[in-house]
């Protein structure tokens, strides 16, 4: 099923690129900007994720953190982000679990990979409530960063 506005965010614990746990109800007190994306490393993701690097600032004033998810391991998410510099942490569903939890993962994506997450973008207030959710499902696409930033400057 998926995800709704308004509804509680599902709740996860995924280990970023450091091997740290970081769990989404501990964000509690502060927005969080979830951006699921299929695989590092490939341009749409890449144009995405540095994207939000070159306007991280905007996300800090919004008090948001921002956390970027994939299927990918830690490992590569870690090469990832060192290769582009990105200034926010990456998280490793590898297991799937997440990414199947907010209903955003292929079931076949391309050249017959089973499990990728979907590109997705999802706004969660101070309480843990969903106030933006947009999964896409052609993964050439970014999100509408003109309506999630709309969104997080509403939750100001």
């Amino acid at each position: 099923m998926s995800i709704q506005i308004g509804q509680q965010a599902p709740d996860f614990t995924l280990r970023d690129t450091e091997k740290n746990k970081v769990t989404l109800s501990e964000q509690r007190g502060r927005n969080v900007l979830l951006l699921f994306y299929p695989l590092a490393f490939t341009s749409t993701c890449t144009r995405e994720l540095c994207s939000v690097r070159d306007n991280l600032a905007f996300y800090n004033n919004a008090n948001a953190q921002v956390y970027g998810i994939s299927v990918d391991s830690l490992y590569a998410n870690g090469k990832f982000k060192e290769e582009q510099g990105l200034n926010f942490p990456l998280l490793s569903d590898f297991n799937k679990e997440v990414s199947t939890a907010y209903d955003t993962i292929y079931e076949t994506f391309s050249n017959d990979m089973k499990g990728v997450s979907k590109r997705s973008a999802f706004v969660i207030d101070k309480e843990g409530i969903v106030r933006y959710a947009e999964v896409l499902e052609d993964a050439g696409k970014v999100p509408d960063f003109e309506a999630i930033n709309a969104c997080l400057e509403g939750l100001r």
